[in-house]
């Protein structure tokens, strides 16, 4: 189907029938020894096959097209093998990018990508073609992000985006390997134990003590007690996801929704939910869909509020306030129940759930403290030094007496020869 043919002057070139008109083209390579060649000669078959079948080029061939470079790439295009190669500059590619999903991402998903972006056109020139970014790059856009001073966990989460930008440019055919995708460069979010903090009930309490309304309270119950990601899932709280008959609700979680079986889940109606959701239900409105109606405004920030009142119960704010709410309520189920049933009832893994969200609490170390002690102050049992009665000194076990006579007086005739089983010929 094609041919390596070599030139006077050492050069070599591949010659081939072009099946949309008969007509002979020829590839030139330059000097290249009749090994490389042969390499090339092979996948312009597999592409010249696939243009006579009318379908799509195998996937090995695919990625070698991504990796040659811009000068054979533009020979094979000349000749209807390829299409030509886009050399996209990385401000348009990321623009196009945003545009091309707009429709499908969340707003907060919208919100990360928009500072990784940014992120990244501070750090390259937009007008770099981003077949020149290459891995060193990479791991310099990770320093840049050191030294803006922003938390390990927020680098890891941009390099990641940007090892999705990147990887979304492999796949329309403009960048050969993808520069993010490197050992040296960590992508994947590690907990934080630092940033982990125990909220006690003593210290809920002073909160909804705090709380400027019922809806507020069972804001803060929702995420303490029950364990919801907040605002999120909280606010999607429909009054008819509430099963108060069985002791049960509907959590509807827009974070795990585009994985199948994971677009809900059912959580036990705890007391500590259940008196602030009554009270939110008894002054609801006829007709009212959503449990939380006053706070659904997409601009109102939470968080703020939250650390206001928190100050109000006069408690110092935690690093990841309604974070850490959700982290202490799945530490203290699994105390009580297994692990899978409250991965199941918190909506996580069990691997996302140790790394992220069960700590190891001072109340931990105490009682293990507690249980050391009390085994240190367990009395041994006294050794046995004295002689037991026999049953003639102890008239309550006197019938024991002529058991034991009849045992002894057997053990003292013994055995026959024979023993018990007749003997045997070979015996």
């Amino acid at each position: 189907m094609a041919s390596v043919g070599r030139d006077r002057n050492g050069t070599r070139r591949i010659l081939f029938i072009d099946p949309t008109d008969g007509r002979r083209r020829t590839i030139r390579l330059g000097r290249c020894s009749q090994r490389q060649a042969q390499a090339v000669k092979v996948k312009v078959e597999h592409l010249v096959k696939a243009k006579i079948m009318g379908g799509d080029i195998d996937d090995e061939v695919a990625r070698w097209a991504t990796t040659i470079g811009d000068d054979l790439h533009a020979r094979l295009a000349a000749v209807g093998l390829l299409q030509e190669r886009v050399n996209a500059r990385l401000g348009e590619f990321l623009h196009s990018y945003m545009e091309g999903r707009r429709a499908e991402i969340k707003p907060q998903t919208a919100v990360h990508l928009g500072h990784t972006i940014r992120n990244l056109l501070a750090f390259f020139d937009p007008e770099k073609p981003l077949r020149e970014i290459t891995e060193q790059d990479a791991i310099g856009f990770r320093s840049y992000l050191l030294k803006q001073g922003l938390a390990e966990a927020t680098i890891r989460r941009r390099c990641g985006i940007g090892k999705q930008f990147f990887a979304a440019a492999m796949e329309g055919g403009m960048i050969g390997s993808n520069p993010f995708k490197s050992k040296r460069l960590p992508c994947s979010v590690k907990g934080n134990k630092e940033r982990q903090f125990f909220v006690t009930p003593e210290m809920t309490e002073q909160i909804l003590t705090a709380c400027p309304d019922a809806e507020w309270r069972l804001l803060v119950s929702l995420a303490r007690f029950g364990g919801l990601r907040t605002p999120s899932e909280s606010l999607r709280l429909r009054w008819q996801d509430i099963d108060w008959e069985r002791g049960r609700f509907t959590v509807h979680s827009p974070k795990t929704e585009h994985h199948s079986g994971h677009e809900s889940r059912v959580v036990p109606l705890f007391q500590e939910v259940r008196e602030p959701l009554m009270q939110v239900f008894e002054a609801a409105e006829d007709g009212a869909e959503f449990c939380i109606t006053r706070y659904r405004p997409n601009n109102l920030n939470l968080r703020t509020q939250f650390e206001r009142i928190v100050r109000r119960a006069g408690l110092r704010p935690w690093p990841r306030l309604w974070q850490n709410c959700r982290s202490s309520r799945q530490t203290e189920l699994c105390q009580d129940f297994p692990e899978h049933v409250v991965c199941a009832w918190m909506g996580n893994s069990k691997l996302v759930a140790r790394e992220h969200y069960e700590q190891v609490r001072d109340e931990d170390f105490e009682r293990a403290a507690q249980c050391a002690q009390k085994a240190a102050q367990q009395p041994s049992a006294p050794a046995c030094t004295g002689r037991k009665p026999t049953p003639k000194e102890d008239p309550e076990n006197a019938d024991l007496l002529v058991s034991a006579g009849t045992c002894e007086a057997a053990q003292k005739g013994g055995l026959g020869p024979e023993g018990f089983e007749p003997s045997t010929k070979g015996l």
